[in-house]
């Protein structure tokens, strides 16, 4: 099956800058595309040119079969796009929001009153149709946006940043429809995000870092290519611990970060024990884990994923 998306040496600078630099992907029907990486990675950019918005400078992009450059119509027929910002108009209800998309769409009249309440029925606010949009909460809002984008049937959903903003409890409900959508409608999902846990839900993930992509695979096969367990470590002397440490482990791999020893070992069960046993300095907490996307992020580039947004 030919991708839904097809990226080839997809470039944008500004000036001096480079914001996208010669990356090439492809997205297949169906999956849950996620790019991962801080804020100001070159994510958005590549959003914006792929959904037409922004003018590469260089390379190609094809959406379900049409050439993003020439056939831009018919790309923005095949797409719907979810803003890290609101752009709903709050003065108008949820249905006359979702209308006017219609209109816009050109989804024939016949059609418009049924898809309105399909949609609705999507991210439950059938309830709140008729209720003015200046009145929901964030995460309603973002549930309508959702709405708002499914209502041409489109190939490929976008969603930049979509839980920017909202609380724990709101971000895992809206994920709640997401998931459910993604079942129905066996629509593309791509993804833009900086949480790691969001991450996690994709199918595959592309790492991006100053315009470039480093790294595209699963969550699982991105973490298991780091191998073994870590093991986080805090003493009364964290230095004179590390010391100890590499005395009696030489293959272990040490940092510390944030006051923790992070050791990183390839069966946590065998070594432990010999750790623990080398210390003279008083250990005060321990935790063993599996890698994650932020170990994942962190060897490719030098740096978590919260450093690298602070940067």
């Amino acid at each position: 099956m030919e991708p839904i998306i097809s990226v080839r040496g997809l470039t944008k600078t500004y000036k001096q800058t480079t914001a996208v630099n010669n990356i090439d992907f492809d997205v297949d029907q169906g999956e849950i595309f996620g790019f991962l990486g801080p804020n100001g990675a070159g994510k958005s950019t590549t959003i914006n040119m792929i959904c037409t918005m922004l003018a590469p400078t260089s390379g190609s992009i094809t959406i379900n079969g049409w050439n993003a450059a020439k056939q831009r119509g018919k790309v923005r027929e095949s797409i719907g796009l979810i803003f890290q910002e609101n752009t709903l108009d709050e003065k108008l209800t949820a249905r006359e929001n979702l209308m006017l998309h219609c209109r816009f769409y050109r989804v024939p009249k016949s059609r418009r009153a049924a898809r309105i309440r399909e949609v609705l029925e999507i991210v439950d606010l059938t309830d709140k149709e008729n209720q003015r949009v200046d009145t929901f909460s964030g995460g309603m809002k973002r549930r309508l946006e959702i709405a708002r984008g499914l209502l041409h049937y489109p190939k490929v959903l976008f969603l930049d940043e979509p839980t920017v903003g909202l609380d724990p409890q709101t971000r895992a409900h809206l994920w709640e429809y997401i998931l459910r959508l993604k079942k129905k409608e066996n629509i593309t999902m791509f993804l833009t995000t900086h949480y790691l846990d969001e991450a996690e839900i994709s199918d595959r993930v592309a790492i991006m870092d100053q315009g470039e992509i480093i790294a595209i695979d699963t969550p699982d096969a991105l973490k298991r290519q780091l191998g073994g367990d870590i093991i986080e470590l805090s003493s009364t002397d964290n230095e004179a611990a590390r010391r100890e440490v590499e005395a009696a482990v030489p293959e272990a791999e040490i940092t510390v970060d944030d006051g923790i020893l992070r050791i990183k070992v390839a069966d946590s069960d065998k070594f432990v024990s010999t750790i623990l046993k080398s210390l003279d300095t008083p250990v005060t907490s321990l935790n063993i884990r599996r890698p994650t996307l932020n170990d994942v992020f962190l060897a490719f580039t030098g740096r978590k994923i919260s450093e690298a947004a602070e940067d």
